[in-house]
């Protein structure tokens, strides 16, 4: 027979204790340990009784797995996120902070959806008067669209199974809860035990069941981390709230790349995709101001010019502030550090601020060239050509070695109707040159990049 035992789980990120703590050891946030029972088993001496599952066995060639396993949401930037659509059985996890456009993004799936499939809109926070509400504004009126307000999870199940929908939207698991259960909705307990009942269901009846999950202070889900280890994919809504950007980014996909992002634009009439989201963040470019350059970033298979943006100012302080949104922080100290030693220059008494328009951001190195060439301008005070654009990897003896997709970033440039491309030297080796009508440049370190201001 089980016994009760008592530990304290972070409602952060899970680490368990057998004593409360102000501070959890493992994420280092405070007052976030909530108690809870679990039961231990006791060995009595009783034979175990056996359960064979010898029938449940399947050879894998005897599987039924047609082609036809995923549904079109309607929405091209959502599918490329989704690895080509919404696949049967599956459970997305759709996070991002308040008002960034997550439930407006699901209601005009349902729009498209609706045309062939039916769709279970589950609501824990919306009356249906709001849902309709929402909803006239956004032009959805399907008649395929079936709405339940209600909290209880196990009765949501029940319903699930007994309509049999097509397709199953939930907002949000923070609200649902099972009733057995004493914790409040949204705690550890509850969003981990809500979201394996909605697995089982989904798994069971082949019915793909999308989730809305809030996001914590620091940018990630709120719930314990095993929630995206239930699901199978996780997909995050980024964007500043005064931004009309919205970027659709894959951390977690069993069907398809992580690597991939859907790039929105928020409207009064809900969101529009950007199928060009280069001309998007280059849109609105100042002419002749110096500390400002053009990079080409892969995202997933897609190339995309954003526009880097560097402002270097005498400082009032006794330690020079520096500051970076859109890039990593590390990143430009090294390139700055880089730039002092090996190009003489001297950052000592400036301030530097650096910034990715359009709330984008630059995870990989290609952008390093870009940041080093508006440092060099912006402190100088020399504007750079308008119709250049530059990416390339720098290291720390000052030298420029190259990326990868050098053809991709080149066709992207020239689609875009830049003039000139400053790209590593060894790329160049690498690609015939006459193949495209953009002026290729190809330079070994920084103080050859330099000499092209």
């Amino acid at each position: 027979m089980a016994k009760p035992k008592t530990v304290y789980v972070c409602n952060q990120c899970g680490y368990e204790s057998a004593k409360w703590n102000g501070r959890c050891p493992e994420c280092g946030e405070w007052n976030t340990f909530e108690e809870m029972e679990q039961a231990v088993s006791v060995k009595t001496g009783a034979v175990r009784k056996k359960n064979d599952l010898t029938d449940k066995i399947m050879e894998l060639s005897d599987i039924d797995a047609d082609s036809d396993v995923r549904y079109k949401t309607g929405i091209g930037e959502l599918d490329r996120v989704l690895g080509g659509g919404l696949v049967k059985g599956s459970l997305v996890l759709l996070g991002g902070a308040p008002g960034i456009g997550k439930s407006t993004l699901l209601l005009q799936v349902c729009q498209y959806l609706g045309e062939n499939y039916s769709i279970l809109y589950i609501s824990g926070e919306e009356s249906a008067r709001q849902i309709k509400l929402r909803a006239d504004r956004l032009g959805v009126d399907t008649e395929s669209l079936y709405i339940l307000t209600d909290t209880d999870a196990e009765a949501v199940c029940d319903t699930i199974v007994s309509s049999d929908p097509d397709i199953v939207i939930i907002d949000s698991i923070q609200t649902m809860s099972i009733t057995s259960i004493t914790s409040s909705p949204g705690s550890l307990t509850q969003v981990r035990e809500c979201t394996n009942l909605f697995m089982h269901t989904a798994k069971d009846n082949e019915i793909p069941i999308i989730i809305v999950g809030h996001v914590n202070k620091d940018g990630a889900i709120a719930g314990p981390k095993v929630m995206e280890h239930i699901v199978d994919a996780v997909l995050y809504f980024e964007g500043e709230r005064n931004l009309s950007a919205r970027i659709l980014r894959t951390v977690k996909n069993r069907y398809g790349s992580t690597n991939e992002i859907g790039v929105f634009e928020m409207l009064d009439k809900g969101l529009s995709e950007v199928e060009n989201p280069s001309q998007m963040l280059l849109s609105g470019r100042p002419e002749g101001v110096s500390g400002t350059c053009v990079t080409c970033t892969m995202e997933g298979l897609r190339p995309i010019l954003a526009e880097v943006q560097v402002l270097a100012a005498k400082s009032t302080f006794s330690a020079p502030r520096r500051m970076a949104k859109g890039y990593d922080f590390n990143r430009m100290s090294i390139i700055i550090a880089v730039m002092e030693k090996r190009a003489g220059m001297f950052f000592g008494n400036l301030d530097v601020y650096l910034n990715v328009v359009g709330g984008f951001r630059i995870d990989e190195t290609a952008g390093d060239l870009a940041v080093a060439m508006c440092l060099y301008s912006g402190t100088l005070d020399k504007p750079l050509p308008e119709s250049m654009m530059v990416f390339g990897e720098i290291g720390l003896g000052g030298e420029v070695r190259a990326v990868s997709n050098t053809v991709q970033r080149i066709k992207e440039a020239e689609r875009m109707g830049f003039e000139v491309c400053v790209v590593p030297k060894q790329s160049l080796e690498r690609i015939n040159t006459k193949e495209y009508n953009i002026k290729l440049i190809g330079v070994s370190d920084i103080k050859e990049a330099f000499s092209l201001i």
